[in-house]
């Protein structure tokens, strides 16, 4: 029989103490190579689910699968579903057919759908085959709602009641339905069509008198969404309400299942990575990691956006062509073209940043779009009207005279504000078109002022070229 290296009392330490999953990793691959699989044992034991699962994904593929077979069953059930999506497939091909069955079987049905989601349909086809009538029946139900909505994320692991229930019996049904329900602390009630009629916490029920009937101890006003309710709606409700489980009905208003609040978290993760990749021009595509991805796979998400900006750079290139006559006459003012198409691009982008964030979070509803768009154009001229300041001085004295100095002056002031108009309204316009408003990100915004700035600016210079040689 192998044991645990070390003393008694660093093995106590390395038993009781919190470790990080790359130390966790390290250790495991030591005693894994050296067919130490008791140590092993001894090691996850105290480790959380969450973390054994980072710890695996972090091994070599080779000794995944072995690290994983020397968990218990149901711990392996819990940590399979904390795994990446990339491990999980790579241990469904390492393991038998038998204990990827089992491990199917038993996991959650949201979870299990989750995972379908990620495999081939080939293995999908014939996992769900193999899988209980029931599981298959419930986990055909999950896959049937479009993508990204409630139906798609809700779990139909709940415990539902009825009002002529006493507390006595519900709390009985409680215990014997709990180990196969995601969650006990919201109790759903509905009538013999499955309708919802209420809700109370567990809480209410362990305090109500045991003789007390379901019906005068619960609460009828049920906040509920429906199965085709977007996920970031979804998401929304929950952290309005400060629930920790959200209700999902269908058309008829029955109970078809429940979301969580661990999975409304990682809903908030996967949407706001993916308007991150948006907001910086790149095409997010699924939720996979970014950096495991395909190097060829990198390149063709960015180069999509890229090459569009590159496009809208030469309408840059074009104004700068057209009216190069003012350059030639001054030519102190292209050294300035940097700096206000630089300043107009970056107040466009703060813009556009906050109102797409205030869309994501509703918080812009309450101020009214037009009043948004109104005042981030302020924003933009006060902005102007500070760095005129810092600005103005130093163009003129490197201009030798007026020209440079006003012409930078009136520009700045114009280029700013037109930025922070079109960082506002054009995220505004994308979202009332239904199209999603991170589409119109900094990057592009950036682009666009770049060509209005150089344009205002030059034009501008044009203008003030003939008033600045008659006072001379």
């Amino acid at each position: 029989m192998n044991e645990v290296t070390g003393t008694p009392a660093q093995t106590i330490a390395l038993v009781n103490r919190p470790q990080p999953a790359e130390l966790v990793a390290q250790e495991l691959e030591s005693m894994l190579a050296a067919g130490n699989y008791d140590a092993v044992k001894t090691l996850l034991q105290p480790v959380q689910p969450v973390d054994i699962a980072e710890a695996i994904g972090i091994l070599p593929l080779i000794l995944q699968a072995l690290a994983f077979r020397l968990l218990n069953k149901n711990e392996a059930i819990e940590v399979y579903e904390y795994l990446d999506a990339a491990v999980q497939q790579s241990l469904l091909d390492r393991l038998r057919s038998g204990e990827v069955l089992e491990l199917v079987e038993k996991m959650s049905p949201d979870d299990r759908v989750q995972l379908f989601d990620e495999l081939p349909a080939k293995v999908v086809r014939r996992l769900l085959a193999e899988l209980s009538p029931a599981e298959r029946r419930v986990t055909a139900q999950l896959l049937g709602y479009e993508q990204e909505t409630a139906g798609r994320l809700m779990t139909t692991e709940f415990i539902d009641l009825k009002e002529f229930q006493s507390a006595a019996q519900a709390l009985e049904i409680v215990r014997k339905r709990a180990p196969d329900t995601e969650t006990i602390y919201s109790l759903y009630v509905t009538d013999g069509q499955r309708h919802l009629t209420g809700i109370l916490s567990l809480r209410d029920l362990v305090t109500a008198d045991p003789d007390n009937c379901i019906g005068e101890v619960m609460t009828r006003d049920v906040v509920s969404i429906r199965t085709d309710t977007d996920q970031e709606e979804v998401a929304r409700a929950i952290q309005r309400y400060d629930f920790l489980a959200l209700p999902v009905v269908d058309r008829e208003q029955r109970l078809v299942g429940i979301v969580t609040v661990d999975d409304v978290i990682d809903v908030i993760e996967q949407e706001a990575t993916r308007d991150l990749y948006a907001a910086g021009a790149v095409q997010a595509g699924d939720e996979d990691d970014y950096f495991q991805s395909n190097l060829f796979v990198v390149a063709r998400r960015r180069v999509v956006w890229l090459a569009v900006l590159v496009v809208a750079n030469g309408f840059t290139t074009q104004v700068i062509a057209m009216n190069d006559a003012v350059l030639k006459q001054v030519v102190l003012l292209a050294a300035f073209i940097p700096l206000l198409i630089g300043t107009g691009g970056n107040v466009g982008a703060q813009s556009s940043t906050v109102v797409i964030r205030g869309l994501s979070t509703q918080r812009i509803q309450a101020l009214g779009r037009m009043k948004a768009i109104l005042r981030e154009a302020i924003a933009g001229a006060l902005l102007g009207l500070l760095m005129l300041a810092l600005v103005v001085p130093f163009a003129w004295w490197r201009g030798e005279g007026p020209l440079v100095g006003a012409a930078v002056g009136i520009s700045l002031m114009a280029i700013t504000t037109l930025a922070a108009t079109a960082g506002a309204a054009l995220p505004l316009l994308f979202d009332r078109m239904g199209l999603d408003p991170a589409l119109m990100s900094a990057p592009f915004i950036t682009t666009a002022t770049d060509v209005a700035g150089v344009l205002i600016y030059l034009k501008t210079a044009a203008w003030l070229l003939p008033y600045i040689e008659i006072s001379q």
